[in-house]
């Protein structure tokens, strides 16, 4: 299982640390993505930027369309397998990924995606949102 991170608004006016977590994500612009694999430090840096950020599970098909249309990578079935095994994005290209704004737009990005905004986490529905974007 690997988390897809996508970045959704921007750092003014926002803490140090907060800025300082989203670089440590490589996560530099708005709109861009990086898969990350579920660990503790991982999860304490997501719930850092919960209000800047939105993630969740990423299916192996949505993985394979993010790679194959944004990422430069030469052999994408290698790529996948190597994610799998627990290598870092950026030992196999670069780490941030770029996305067009999604195609209808974001909901809200100042709500938590429960309550019906985008931001914070949303599990398998991150599938639906990256489709939107590329």
């Amino acid at each position: 299982m690997m988390y897809a991170v996508i970045r959704i608004r921007s750092t003014i006016n926002a803490n140090r640390e907060i800025r300082d977590t989203l670089k440590m994500l490589n996560l530099h612009k708005i709109n861009s993505c990086t898969i990350i694999h579920p660990n503790p430090s991982y999860k304490g840096m997501l719930q850092k930027v919960k209000d800047y950020v939105t993630w969740g599970e990423i299916d192996d098909e949505t993985l394979r369309l993010l790679l194959e249309k944004r990422a430069k990578v030469e052999n994408v079935d290698e790529a996948i397998k190597k994610l799998k095994e627990g290598v870092k994005l950026k030992e196999i290209t670069n780490p941030c990924i770029r996305l067009h704004p999604p195609r209808k737009g974001y909901k809200s990005i100042k709500k938590p995606y429960h309550m019906g905004g985008s931001a914070g986490y949303r599990g398998k529905d991150i599938n639906e949102l990256i489709r939107r974007m590329l």
